[in-house]
């Protein structure tokens, strides 16, 4: 039981909620109502397959830094509590589960899926040479709710996309607030990232302003998809917890970091996904033009 906390603390297990959503409701949106119970557990294996995956190679390459760094230095790989050789067979089997998942959705899913894998697991790299690293990550997540609806459709177009840039400016925004903890050490060992480079201050603007256009995007959607009342004001509360957020940490005070990135944000794709599920639980969905 000691082994599996710790193989779950190395994926962060329960970070899966902050996407998993996403992926649901791009599935929705494409059934236009819930997908099959085949289908959403398919998306559910693959969601986990390619996390669990992307998390495990992301610890496995940043292990030297992760010691360096007091407040990783208590991760499971440079703590010495998980050795190298597991935390590559589970990176393996996950990514091997993934595409098996990929590969029983359909065509498409499949042909793809080496890409979308690529991406999650090319993140790692980033902020060895890029400041856009929180982009990147932004972009490896906003893969759910595309995953979703080509789950569904077996193919790619319109609405999906939108729903993609409203998750990859929202992942962004917050990777920023994230960052900045670690503004000191990245300059110090010549790391990426905007607080990195433009100090915490700029970086909290920034972070706002992708947070604004995730917004925008995700009322886009709304308008586009022709979804009602319960979506808005589920996307009204979505406001409020990213309000909230930027209200509750500041560049001098970092204290309630923890309580924005957990809670509020795991709110946010959970609040969203359960006001969709709403408007479609009233059966007034039409949506197959997209």
């Amino acid at each position: 039981m000691n082994k599996i906390r710790v193989i779950l603390e190395l994926v962060k297990f329960e970070h899966t909620l902050f996407a998993l959503p996403f992926a649901y409701l791009g599935a929705w949106l494409a059934a236009a109502g819930p997908p099959s119970p085949k289908v959403g557990l398919l998306i559910l294996a693959a969601m986990v397959g390619a996390r669990t995956a992307a998390m495990a190679f992301n610890r496995i390459v940043d292990a030297r830094i992760d010691a360096l760094n007091p407040r990783t230095a208590g991760r499971p790989l440079p703590s010495g509590r998980l050795s190298l050789i597991t935390a590559w067979t589970i990176c393996l089997l996950a990514g091997a589960g993934f595409f098996w998942a990929s590969g029983t959705l359909n065509p498409l899913a499949l042909i793809l899926s080496p890409l979308a894998l690529g991406v999650v697991l090319g993140y790692s790299y980033t902020k060895r040479f890029t400041a856009a690293s929180h982009l990147i990550l932004g972009l490896a997540l906003a893969i759910a709710p595309l995953g979703g609806w080509i789950a569904v459709r077996g193919e790619l177009n319109g609405l999906p996309l939108f729903l993609g840039a409203g998750v990859l400016f929202w992942v962004a925004g917050f990777d920023v607030l994230y960052a900045c903890q670690d503004e000191a050490f990245d300059r110090r060992y010549g790391l990426h990232s905007i607080p990195a480079r433009w100090g915490a201050p700029l970086a909290f603007r920034v972070a706002g302003f992708f947070h604004f256009l995730a917004f925008l995007l995700f009322a886009l959607v709304g308008r586009l998809a022709d979804l009602g009342g319960f979506y808005f004001v589920g996307l009204l509360l979505v406001f409020i917890f990213l309000f909230l957020e930027h209200l509750i940490i500041s560049p001098q005070d970092l204290s309630r970091l923890q309580t924005a990135f957990f809670s509020l944000n795991g709110a946010v794709s959970n609040v969203l996904f359960l006001a969709t599920w709403l408007e479609f639980r009233g059966g007034r969905l039409l949506i197959g033009q997209y």
